[in-house]
C-alpha cells in the first residue's frame, strides 16, 4: 500500500503534469497562490491535479482524483500572482479534499507506483521502446525541434515509463486523454497508448502536408492570383471599399494638373505607378498615398499677387503699432522696393534687372538675382519670374512683448500675402526643419514644408519666431538645417528628405524673430538683415495702453464702453510701479487684472467711475516694482552707471571704498570676467596717473581698494561699466563727492581712453525713467543718439567724453556745489548728436522723475 500524505492542491487548468518533468506554472488565483505559499512555508511540495472543466474556483468535484506530486523548483514574483518552475516527483490519489485557509484545498493522498516490466530484456518490449524513441523523434522534427535539442531531449531520460511520461506530456491531446494517460500505472501499457498518440499525430501532418501540396499543384501562382483577386473583390464589396480604383484615378487626374518640374514629375510618376501595382491592404500603400497627397497639396504653382499701396501700408501698419518708427520705415522701403519691381516688370518685356539704373541697391540686388531663379513650376512665364524678385531675410531682433510678431503679421497685411507663423523654439532635431526620410515609420515632411502647405500659396509670409531658441542634440543641428532655407542663392532648390524633390522657396518673404542676437549661429545671422527693436518708453506705454491694451482688456472681460475709464495719471502709476519691462505685456496683464477687479464691482452692483492713482493701489495692491531711482545725494564713493538687458534698460550705483589693508583689490556684486577686468584698468588707471587725478601721493599704498556693484544676486557682465568705476575708485581716493544727478556709460583703457559700448538707446532710456537727465557717453557712440525719441531728446543733455578726464571733470561736485573745473578741455555738451549746445536744466532737487 502507498504513502499516505496530505498537500496542499494545485489546480490545473487544460494541462497536466507528469512525473520526471520540469513545467513553468502561473499561479495567479487566490486559492492558488496561497496554496502556492503554504507549499514554500512547508516541505515544497504541492499536489498538481487537473480540472474536469475551465472554472476558476474550482471545487472538489470539478478536479481528477488521480495527479502528480510535484516540488516547487524556482518562484518569481510578478504583478497579479507568481511564477512556478515545478518538478514532478510522482503519482499519487486523492481519498478526499478539504478546505483550508481563506480558499485552498487540501488533499489527503496516497501514493501509486508504476508497474515495472517483468522482463527489461524481452526483445518485444526493448522494439516497443525503441520505435517510441524513433517516432517522437520523426514528431519532434516535422514540428520544427531542432536536431540537437531533440537528441539532448530524447537522450536524456534512459528508462523506457519515465520516457513515455515526457512523451505524453508534449503530445498536443485533449486534457482527458492526457489524464487517461497519467492513470495507467504499467509502463508498457503507457507505451504502447503514447506510441498511438504520436502515429495519430504524425498521420495527420503527413495528411495535412498531403492536402497542402495537392492544392499548390492544381492552382497555379496565376489562377491563385485570380482567385484570391476575386475573394478581395467580394471583401470590398462588402466592407464598402468597391470605390478604391475610383480614387487612384482621380488621385492620378490631380497630380496630372500639378505644374510639376521634370525632376519631380519623374519622381512623382514612379510613386503613382507603384501605387496602382501595390495592394490597398499592404501598408506600404498607405505610405505612398500619404506622399502622394503632400504632394497635391504643396503650392507648386499657386502665388498671391501683390497689391501694394504704401499709402494704404504706412496706415496699416500705423493702426496696428504704436511707436517703433525705424521698423516701420525699413518696412515700407522694402514694400516700395516690391513695388517698383512688379511695376517696372509689366512696363517692359525686358528681364526687370536690365535698364533700372535708377532703382536702390537692394532693388537692383533683388532683380538681378532672380535671373538664377530656378523655378520647379516650369509653366511660368518670364515676366512673372523677374517680377518675383528675390525678398531679403528679415531679423526682428528685440526684447520680448515689444511688437517684433505682430509686425510681421501687419507686413503679411500690407503685401496681400497669407501668413504662417512657424514656433522654433525648442526644435532640437535636424528633422523639424527638413524632414524624414519616407523609410521611418511615421515620417512626415519639415515644419518649412508644413508651413507652405498651410499656405496653400508660394509666396506667403512665413514668420520663423524664437530663432535663437533652438536647441543642438545628438539628432543633429536645426539650425545648420536652416542655412539652405534663409538663403537666397539656395533655397530656390530647397530638397525636403520627406519629399526628396526640389521646391522652390525663392518667393517666400522669411522674417525671422529673436531676443539674444549672440545666440544665433554666425553663419545663419550673415544670411539675415538685422532690424532692431528698442524697448518703449513710458510715454510711448502710456499711448499703447490707451489706444490698444485697454478696449482689448475691456472687451474680453464683457465690459461696456466708458465702464473702464483710467485716468492718464493712474496709467501712469501702473507703468512706473507694477511694470518693468521693454515691452507691454506684463502691462496688458496688470491692465486685465484691473478690468477684472472693475467688472466684479459693477457686477456686485456698484456704479462705474474713473479710476485713478489712488484707486490702482486699492485694485492691484502694493507696488511690486521698485526700480533704481537717482540718489537722494551726492555721495563718495559712489558713482552712477547704466545698463540695458533684454527686458530694457536701468541705472545701477557702483560703490567704491578704500581702506587699510595689504593693497588688493576685491570686486564683489556677482561680477564677470569682463566686468573684473574693468574693475582692475580703473585701479591700474589710478596708481599710474594718481598726479593727474589731484590724489595725493601714495593715496593706494597699503590700501585695500573695494568695489562693489549692488544687486548681488544679478549677474552682471561688460566693459560699460569702466569710467563709472573709474570715477568711484577717484572719487573714494580723493573724498570728492559725485554728481547724483550725471550717469555715465563707457570702456575705460589703461591710458584714459573712453572706448563705445552698445544699448545705448536702451541704458539712456532707463536713465531717463531713474529721473537722470545728464549722461556722459562715449564721443565714439554720438552716431547711436540718432536713435533716441524726439520727446527724450529734448528732455536729456549729453556729453561726450573721450577721455577719463572729460568724466572727472563733469563727475565731481566742487566746494560751491557746482561741477569740478578738472581738465575737460576736450568735453562737449550737446542735445544730440546734431547739436553742440546743452539745455540750461533746473537744479538736481528739483528734477522729477521724466514721463518717457
Amino acid at each position: 500500500m502507498g504513502e499516505r500524505l496530505t498537500l496542499p492542491v494545485l489546480p490545473l487548468r487544460d494541462t497536466v503534469v507528469y512525473p520526471g518533468v520540469a513545467v513553468p506554472i502561473s499561479a495567479g488565483r487566490p486559492g492558488t497562490v496561497e496554496a502556492v505559499q503554504a507549499a514554500l512555508d512547508g516541505d515544497r511540495r504541492l499536489f498538481a491535479v487537473a480540472q474536469r472543466e475551465n472554472v476558476d474556483d474550482p471545487e472538489p468535484g470539478v478536479l481528477y482524483s488521480v495527479g502528480t506530486v510535484v516540488r516547487i523548483i524556482q518562484t518569481h514574483r510578478v504583478r497579479g500572482g507568481v511564477q512556478l518552475l515545478v518538478q514532478g516527483e510522482g503519482r499519487a490519489q486523492a481519498i478526499s479534499y478539504q478546505e483550508d485557509g481563506e480558499q485552498m484545498l487540501r488533499a489527503v493522498l496516497l501514493s501509486m507506483d508504476r508497474q515495472e516490466p517483468r522482463d527489461l530484456e524481452d526483445p518485444a518490449f526493448q522494439a516497443l521502446d525503441r520505435e517510441l524513441r524513433d517516432r517522437a523523434a520523426e514528431l519532434g522534427t516535422r514540428r520544427g525541434v531542432p536536431a540537437e535539442a531533440l537528441n539532448q531531449l530524447i537522450q536524456g531520460v534512459d528508462e523506457p515509463g519515465p520516457f513515455a511520461d515526457l512523451v505524453s506530456f508534449y503530445l498536443e491531446l485533449p486534457t482527458p486523454e492526457k489524464q487517461s494517460l497519467l492513470e495507467i500505472l504499467d509502463d508498457e501499457q503507457r507505451m504502447r497508448q503514447a506510441l498511438v498518440a504520436v502515429e495519430r499525430e504524425l498521420a495527420r501532418i503527413e495528411a495535412q502536408e498531403e492536402i497542402q501540396a495537392r492544392v499548390q499543384s492544381e492552382l497555379g501562382e496565376r489562377q491563385r492570383e485570380m482567385l484570391l483577386r476575386e475573394q478581395l473583390k467580394q471583401i470590398q464589396k462588402e466592407l464598402g471599399e468597391e470605390e478604391e480604383q475610383g480614387d487612384l484615378d482621380e488621385l492620378r487626374e490631380r497630380v496630372e494638373a500639378l505644374e510639376l518640374g521634370e525632376e519631380a514629375r519623374h519622381e512623382v510618376d514612379r510613386e503613382l505607378r507603384r501605387l496602382e501595382r501595390t495592394s490597398p491592404q499592404s501598408a506600404e500603400y498607405q505610405v505612398i498615398r500619404t506622399f502622394l497627397e503632400w504632394v497635391i497639396d504643396l503650392p507648386w504653382g499657386e502665388r498671391t499677387e501683390d497689391k501694394i499701396d504704401l499709402a494704404r501700408s504706412a496706415e496699416i501698419l500705423d493702426d496696428d503699432h504704436y511707436g517703433l518708427d525705424d521698423v516701420k520705415d525699413r518696412v515700407l522701403e522694402f514694400l516700395a522696393v516690391r513695388k517698383l519691381q512688379i511695376e517696372r516688370a509689366e512696363d517692359s518685356d525686358a528681364p526687370a534687372g536690365a535698364g533700372e539704373p535708377e532703382v536702390d541697391a537692394e532693388a537692383e540686388q533683388g532683380t538681378a538675382s532672380n535671373d538664377a531663379a530656378s523655378n520647379d513650376a516650369a509653366s511660368n512665364d518670364a515676366e512673372e519670374d523677374s517680377a518675383s524678385g528675390r525678398a531679403p531675410i528679415l531679423l526682428f531682433v528685440g526684447p520680448p512683448g515689444v511688437g517684433k510678431t505682430s509686425i510681421a503679421q501687419s507686413v503679411a497685411k500690407a503685401l496681400g500675402r497669407k501668413y504662417v507663423r512657424m514656433s522654433l523654439g525648442g526644435a532640437r532635431d535636424e528633422a523639424d526643419i527638413r524632414g524624414h526620410r519616407r523609410t521611418y515609420v511615421g515620417a512626415m515632411p519639415g515644419r518649412i514644408i508644413q508651413g507652405m502647405r498651410q499656405a496653400k500659396t508660394r509666396n506667403p509670409v512665413l514668420l520663423l519666431d524664437e530663432i535663437d531658441k533652438l536647441g543642438v542634440s545628438f539628432q543633429g543641428d536645426p539650425s545648420s538645417a536652416l542655412l539652405e532655407v534663409l538663403d537666397p542663392a539656395q533655397n530656390s532648390t530647397f530638397v525636403d528628405h520627406y519629399l526628396g524633390v526640389p521646391f522652390d522657396l525663392s518667393e517666400v518673404l522669411f522674417i525671422a524673430t529673436a531676443n539674444y542676437i549672440d545666440r544665433i549661429p554666425a553663419p545663419l545671422l550673415d544670411r539675415m538683415e538685422r532690424v532692431d527693436f528698442s524697448g518703449y518708453t513710458e510715454a510711448e506705454k502710456l499711448e499703447i495702453a490707451k489706444r490698444y491694451l485697454l478696449p482689448r482688456q475691456q472687451k474680453e472681460n464683457g465690459l461696456y464702453d466708458g465702464e473702464l475709464e483710467v485716468s492718464e495719471e493712474g496709467l501712469t502709476s501702473v507703468i512706473q510701479e507694477y511694470t518693468r519691462e521693454a515691452g507691454v505685456r506684463q502691462l496688458e496683464r496688470e491692465l486685465g487684472k484691473l478690468a477684472r477687479k472693475v467688472a466684479r464691482n459693477i457686477a456686485g452692483g456698484e456704479e462705474a467711475e474713473t479710476v485713478g492713482k489712488d484707486e490702482i493701489r486699492e485694485l492691484l495692491g502694493r507696488p511690486r516694482v521698485h526700480p533704481e531711482r537717482m540718489a537722494e545725494e551726492d555721495t563718495v564713493g559712489v558713482a552712477t552707471g547704466m545698463f540695458y538687458t533684454p527686458m530694457g534698460g536701468d541705472i545701477m550705483f557702483v560703490e567704491a571704498s578704500v581702506m587699510p589693508g595689504e593693497g588688493g583689490l576685491v570686486l564683489t556684486g556677482q561680477l564677470g570676467d569682463v566686468m573684473k577686468e574693468s574693475g582692475r584698468a580703473a585701479l591700474s588707471y589710478a596708481k599710474a596717473n594718481w598726479k593727474e587725478l589731484g590724489l595725493v601721493e601714495g593715496a593706494l599704498k597699503g590700501q585695500e581698494v573695494h568695489i562693489h556693484v549692488p544687486a548681488g544676486a544679478i549677474p552682471k557682465d561688460g566693459p560699460s561699466a569702466g569710467i563709472t568705476m573709474a570715477t568711484a575708485l577717484v572719487s573714494a581716493l580723493s573724498h570728492k563727492r559725485v554728481r547724483r544727478d550725471l550717469a555715465m556709460t563707457g570702456e575705460l583703457t589703461l591710458t584714459g581712453r573712453v572706448l563705445p559700448i552698445g544699448g545705448v538707446k536702451e541704458k539712456l532710456l532707463g536713465a531717463v525713467r531713474a529721473g537722470i537727465t545728464e549722461i556722459i557717453v562715449p564721443r565714439d557712440n554720438e552716431a547711436d543718439l540718432d536713435d533716441l525719441p524726439k520727446d527724450v531728446r529734448k528732455m536729456l543733455t549729453v556729453h561726450l567724453a573721450e577721455t577719463l578726464d572729460d568724466v572727472m571733470a563733469l563727475a565731481f561736485r566742487s566746494s560751491k556745489g557746482g561741477a569740478a573745473s578738472g581738465t575737460s578741455g576736450a568735453s562737449r555738451k550737446t542735445k544730440s548728436s546734431k547739436s553742440g549746445k546743452s539745455r540750461k536744466k533746473s537744479p538736481p532737487q528739483d528734477e522729477a522723475p521724466a514721463q518717457a
